[in-house]
């Protein structure tokens, strides 16, 4: 038991030593990155009148595989970057490798302010522009945005 604390321990004291060390600035910049194609995937959704991000994930089953694409597509590059760096960080100044803490940086660097930040620009931007979900959208895509619709 004590080997298991003391491993999360260290896990913990190698993460929270990402914030000021070297390479740090790829936590600022992969989170403002991937929170402005949040934001951009947010608008779309409201220009064609898709519920929120994480209600259209959660409650329209129909649509849940074209939205995770959607947002995949935003994001993946980020996330392949996210860890190639956090993988250079370890071994060059870790001298260690340990690939569950590059997912843990990676998730908390692209995917988390993703999910929080693109059903709350989706619900502003529809504040903004006075338009209302559809219903019936089962999708969850781009498509009426893309061929040109306003939904």
């Amino acid at each position: 038991m004590d080997a298991l604390l003391e491993m999360i321990s260290s896990r913990g004291q190698q993460l929270l030593g990402r914030l000021d060390g070297p390479l740090h600035f790829r936590l600022v910049v992969m989170p403002t990155v991937v929170t402005l194609l949040a934001i951009r995937a947010g608008v779309l959704d409201a220009r064609g009148g898709r519920p929120a991000f994480l209600w259209a994930l959660f409650f329209h089953p129909p649509g849940r595989a074209a939205l995770v694409r959607s947002a995949v597509k935003d994001i993946g590059r980020v996330f392949v970057v996210a860890c190639v760096l956090d993988s250079v960080y370890q071994l060059a100044f870790l001298r260690v490798f340990y690939p569950g803490l590059v997912l843990v940086v990676a998730v908390a660097c692209a995917i988390v302010p993703y999910v929080v930040i693109r059903g709350p620009a989706n619900r502003l931007a529809r504040l903004l522009t006075g338009r209302r979900a559809r219903r019936g959208d089962e999708t969850g895509t781009r498509d009426s945005e893309e061929r040109g619709g306003h939904g």
